[in-house]
Parts: C-alpha cells; structure tokens; sequence
C-alpha cells in the first residue's frame, strides 16, 4: 500500500485558544513542513476560490499569441510555457510539462504588468483574491511566531506587511496537461521537478480529484502521495489549503521550520502498487533535486485522468527584510542546521530580495542566460 504523507490538519478560523493553534502550527512547520489549514470558508470563500479556478482555465485557454506578449520577465512576472521553467535541472531530461502565470503587485485593483485580453476584465477579482491569501498569510505568519515565542510575537507579519516596500510575493496559476496530450514523455519524466520553495511560505489550492503532489520523506528516498481531501475533512465545503514553509523562512529560522522538497507527478497505477522514488535535492512551488520515476501512486478516491490545475499563493517579506536572528528562544537554541534541500547552507544575514534572486536564477536558466 501506498505511504501517504501524514500531514496535520489545523483550523485557523475559529475564537478559540489561539496559543495552542500556533503551537500545533509551529509541531507540523518542524516536523512537517507541510500542514492542511482547514477550509471553512471563513479567511477564503469558496466562491472566491471557485472563480479563482474558472479564471485560471479561462487563461490557459487564451491564444497563445496573448500569452506570449506576457512571457514571464526577470522579475518573476508572466507567463511561462511548456518545458520553460526547469525546477529540478540536476536531474530533469527537459523542462516541467505545466504552463504556469504569475501575477505580482496588484495597484487598486490593477496588474502592474500584461496580462492577456482574455482575463482584462478580471483583473479586480483576481486582486480580490489575491489579498485574500495576503491576510491569511498575515494570520499564519503571526501563528507562528506566537507559536515559536518570538519578542515580538509580530515579528514575522510585520515583515510581510505591504506598506513596508515591495516584495517577491507571487500568486500562480498552474496547468499540467494530461499525459494523453504529449508526445515526448518518458516514464521518467514528472510534472515539477523536484524543489523547496523559495518564499516564507506557501498556499496551495488544489481541486478533487486532482492529486498528483509527492513530498520527500526524511529518508531522501520515499515519495508520499499528498491527497487533496485527507480524511476528516471529506464533508469540507472544500479541500483544505495547503500550507508549506519556504526556504525563506527555513533559512530565516536556521532550518527549525523544515523546508520540504516536493514534486508534482503523473498519474500513476491503483493505489497498492509500489510507489517510485529517489534522493532529492523549486512546481507547485519552485527549486529541488531527486532522482526517481515520475509516475505517481493513485491515493483511493483520487483519480487524474486529464489537465490538473492548482493555484499557489508564494509569501515573501519586503525586499529589504534582512534575515538576521529571530528572536525566539527556541530558533536560537536549534543546533539541526539549515533544512533539507535549502542549498545556501552558509549562513549570512541576506536580504529576502538577495535570497530570492539566488534561488529564481536557478529555475530560468534561459531567463538569465547571458544577462549577468
């Protein structure tokens, strides 16, 4: 049977004691990495997310002509084609098989670069949504440092805040095209290589019966299914969201809050066959390493037999944020080193801007290519 990850699900939206949230927020951030933040509706409707994915296909739909005039430029803005953006290079033949568009700043309602014609008319909704996933994050980043300790408990949400500068921060529309509708895959080949992501933390929003996301268990060889509706919240008015801490913020921690490697997959045979695997080294998100097969094993219930569309939320502070020492008894007192997969294992106080141009030079090869 298949190892599925074991992955907290923690509510945030409720009066309650909000000192053992941020606890049980801060016991997955260490042990996990990963923890699925139950969605009520209450920080983010439902509605808002289903639009959200009505959009997203809309744009994917666009003629390639329109998002070609918005391909993605060196400030991580755009749109980005099959096979362009490489998250695993040590180890991927080609690039990922997904499309992906990331919108950055949104200004009273407005984009702050192109964006196809088809979606123009949206552009306060996706706004909307946007801000959105920024206030749950304010609320995460303030769980964990109440969770951690930290003096003050605001010290990481006051570093997101947005009147502080600009930041990395990027919501991204995600599509994977079913195997069916490409002629040059291998059984090697998966969806998004294998990475960490680069921000404090991620918000991923996934559809039924759309899996197809693996994280890398500590053993650096096993690849666990995630399921999109883990059990317990199968009667949920939608599948949870899933939260990931970045490398930003594992770095930022001195690794305490463990940055995992993950990858998005084909889909593979019924769950009860062996799952593949490989050692690892950002997608979903962005940056990695592993060797493996990219078929994934089914989890029961989950079964992807055409395009798999996500939706992430990448959390980043200002620019100038400088990734000191947190004031936090419990980050000083970890001696476990920078996290698995974060390849800038030497520490120095860099700049969330510095930490992240270090991190995006890798995935776009051909972006910088020649432009040092």
């Amino acid at each position: 049977m298949a190892h599925v990850a074991k992955i907290p699900v923690i509510d945030v939206s409720g009066d309650g004691d909000q000192a053992q949230v941020a606890r049980e927020l801060v016991d997955a951030a260490v042990e996990h990495g990963f923890v699925y933040i139950r969605n009520t509706g209450k920080d983010i409707p439902v509605e808002a997310i289903d639009a959200a994915f009505e959009m997203s296909r809309r744009l994917f739909d666009a003629p390639l002509s329109e998002k070609q005039a918005c391909t993605i430029q060196q400030n991580n803005r755009g749109w980005s084609a099959m096979n362009y953006e490489t998250l695993d290079p040590a180890n991927q033949r080609v690039g990922d098989f997904k499309e992906a568009f990331n919108f950055g700043e949104f200004v009273d309602g407005k984009a702050q670069q192109p964006i196809p014609p088809t979606i123009a008319a949206d552009e306060p909704q996706i706004s909307a949504f946007r801000d959105l996933c920024y206030n749950l994050s304010l609320k995460l980043n303030t769980l964990l440092g109440i969770g951690l300790e930290v003096t003050p408990p605001d010290f990481f949400t006051a570093a997101h805040l947005r009147a502080r500068g600009p930041s990395g921060t990027i919501l991204r529309f995600l599509r994977y095209p079913p195997r069916s509708d490409l002629s040059d895959t291998t059984a090697a080949d998966v969806r998004a290589g294998a990475h960490s992501d680069y921000g404090s933390l991620t918000l991923l929003f996934r559809l039924r019966g759309q899996p197809g996301l693996e994280v890398l268990a500590r053993d650096g060889v096993t690849w666990m299914p995630v399921p999109v509706v883990p059990p317990g919240t199968e009667h949920d008015p939608a599948p949870p969201i899933l939260m990931n801490i970045g490398d930003l913020l594992s770095y930022w921690t001195n690794g305490l809050l463990r940055s995992t490697v993950h990858r998005v997959v084909f889909p593979g045979p019924a769950a009860g066959a062996a799952a593949s695997s490989g050692g690892a080294n950002g997608g979903e998100g962005e940056e990695g390493g592993a060797a493996g097969g990219g078929i994934g094993v089914r989890v029961e219930g989950e079964v992807d037999d055409g395009p798999r569309y996500s939706i992430a939320y990448f959390c980043h502070p200002f620019g100038g944020a400088e990734l000191g020492p947190v004031p936090s008894e419990r980050v000083k007192g970890y001696k476990g080193g920078l996290a698995e997969g974060n390849p800038y294992a030497e520490r120095r106080v860099l700049t969330a801007d510095e930490h992240l141009q270090m991190r995006l030079r890798a995935s776009y090869a051909q972006l910088y290519k020649g432009k040092e």
